[in-house]
């Protein structure tokens, strides 16, 4: 899969997830301070979360010193749903109940360990086809395309 990753601090973290997303697999493009700095959270996020509701990628990982910050904005752009994940079973509900397409982690409070447990439920993990959960994001669907 094609995946972002954008941060806007240039951390060991960042440079861990960039290497172990490879690893698995993934064609991985970085932006924000893997790139050139400044990188405000601000505009990492949205320009990831743009680039991942256009479909230019599949999905992304996005970090910042929180991971709070980094969700909040990239929230903002319509079709994504950024979810802060501190361990693997938050990831895992994410992706089965929320069909997340961008998971965002703090760069501060995840060590590279729980960031592999993390990207392993994150990865292993498949949206629900449970009907109350697609009603459930149906409806967020809808009153996005309303306001």
């Amino acid at each position: 899969m094609k995946i972002a990753l954008g941060s806007d601090m240039n951390t060991n973290l960042a440079k861990f997830l960039a290497e172990e997303l490879k690893k698995r697999g993934h064609e991985v493009d970085v932006y924000g301070a893997l790139v050139a700095t400044p990188a405000p959270w601000t505009k990492v996020a949205i320009e990831v979360a743009e680039k991942v509701a256009a479909g230019e990628y599949g999905q992304a990982v996005l970090c910042c010193w929180t991971g709070t910050g980094i969700s909040l904005a990239a929230n903002k752009v319509k079709g994504i749903r950024a979810a802060l994940c501190g361990d693997a079973q938050t990831a895992a509900g994410a992706r089965m109940w929320n069909d997340a397409n961008i998971l965002c982690l703090s760069l501060r409070a995840t060590s590279e360990e729980v960031a592999r447990e993390i990207l392993d439920a994150w990865f292993e993990n498949e949206p629900s086809t449970d009907e109350e959960d697609v009603a459930c994001l149906r409806y967020l669907e809808e009153w996005e395309a309303r306001h």
